[in-house]
């Protein structure tokens, strides 16, 4: 049988979260509280152990086991609940309501409790009870239809604008912004995340470049959607390709160089006219190497123009391994615990359990 984690490491050590067990961007939530030194108890349905899919997001946890529609173990839960710092739910508007563990029960029980509320859509407003996915809220911001090349269709970024981005770091930022909060009122908080409100603020920069007219909604146009010659992807003379991110002038003119372009015989940088040109006169230069021959090329300058990588490359990058970007837990590639700190380091989180802790043992202080 696992027990509770006693020497948690990091700027959290001492908060005591409970995790209302769920999917996606929740429990990357609690994952990221963790990593930075939080004692996280993972509520789930008796019988749920991760499977092999799930399991890695679950490291650094305490499991426990309840049945949320028995009143007994609802009962255990707020127990577990009135000795917490946090909570954090990802159901529908509404449902930890039905279930006795709304934010009105949970914080007449513990008033200094930050209650963190994950939706897609948030807890109000038109759509708030439908279902959907990442690419569901980004559609809606203007994201999706952002991403893309001119001509053809939106591109899915992953999920990792809406889920993540716009989801549960959000999310893990209200918690923050709460608990600093509570040191002055002493008394907890909801906080409504909700994904699309995320996603819209990580595309502040765009907006703000649409409202001075720099900004086009047509896609594959701009600036950073693939609409300039210097702030795209080439593929190289093996298949593969480099990123060229070539926005500053200095930074340009490295690129020039790198290619061994002299810019006196070439348009203005930014002409909006000029760029299908640079762009056949780039993709044809850096088809003449491989791209380790082009990393080799722009090595140590600043042209900002990088190989772009698989996962099973970024694993051996000098530079992440370097710095110990990635770390293996049971044989799974994971990031390391992000960002870092000078005085309260985190530890290396603890491999997720491969058993449940009755809840009665966890936090019996």
């Amino acid at each position: 049988m696992s027990t509770p984690s006693t020497d948690k490491q990091g700027p959290l050590a001492g908060i005591r979260v409970v995790e209302l067990a769920g999917i996606g961007p929740g429990p990357h939530a609690a994952l990221l509280l963790a990593d930075l030194g939080a004692d996280v108890v993972r509520v789930q349905r008796p019988n749920q152990m991760p499977g092999s899919m799930e399991r890695p997001q679950w490291r650094g946890r305490t499991i426990v086991e309840a049945n949320l529609k028995d009143p007994a173990d609802i009962e255990k839960v707020l127990g577990l609940i009135a000795k917490a710092d946090v909570l954090l739910e990802g159901f529908r508007p509404g449902v930890t309501e039905r279930m006795g563990l709304g934010p009105d029960t949970a914080l007449e029980r513990n008033p200094r409790l930050i209650y963190g509320r994950m939706t897609g859509w948030g807890q109000s407003g038109p759509l708030a009870d439908r279902a959907g996915h990442d690419i569901n809220y980004i559609s809606l911001t203007g994201v999706l239809n952002a991403i893309g090349r001119k001509g053809e269709r939106p591109v899915p970024p992953l999920n990792m604008v809406g889920d993540f981005g716009g989801g549960s770091m959000f999310l893990v930022f209200g918690i923050l912004a709460a608990l600093v909060e509570r040191q002055t009122s002493g008394k907890g908080q909801v906080i409504d995340a909700a994904m699309i409100d995320g996603a819209l603020a990580l595309s502040h920069i765009i907006w703000g470049m649409r409202g001075m007219g720099a900004w086009s909604d047509e896609r594959g146009s701009n600036l950073l959607d693939t609409g300039m010659a210097f702030y795209d992807t080439y593929e190289t003379a093996d298949g593969k390709y480099m990123a060229v991110g070539a926005i500053e002038p200095q930074f340009y003119a490295q690129l020039l160089a790198g290619l061994e372009f002299d810019p006196e015989y070439l348009p203005e940088q930014n002409d909006p006219d000029s760029q299908e040109y640079l762009r056949k006169l780039f993709a044809d230069k850096f088809k003449t190497k491989t791209q380790d021959e082009w990393t080799a090329v722009f090595d140590g300058t600043d042209a900002c123009c990088t190989p772009v990588l698989s996962w099973t490359e970024a694993e051996q990058n000098s530079h992440i391994t370097a710095r110990s970007s990635l770390i293996e837990l049971e044989g799974v590639v994971q990031h390391a615990p992000a960002p870092r700190f000078s005085r309260t380091p985190g530890g290396i989180p603890t491999p997720p359990p491969t058993s449940a802790t009755r809840i009665d043992l966890v936090w019996a202080d």
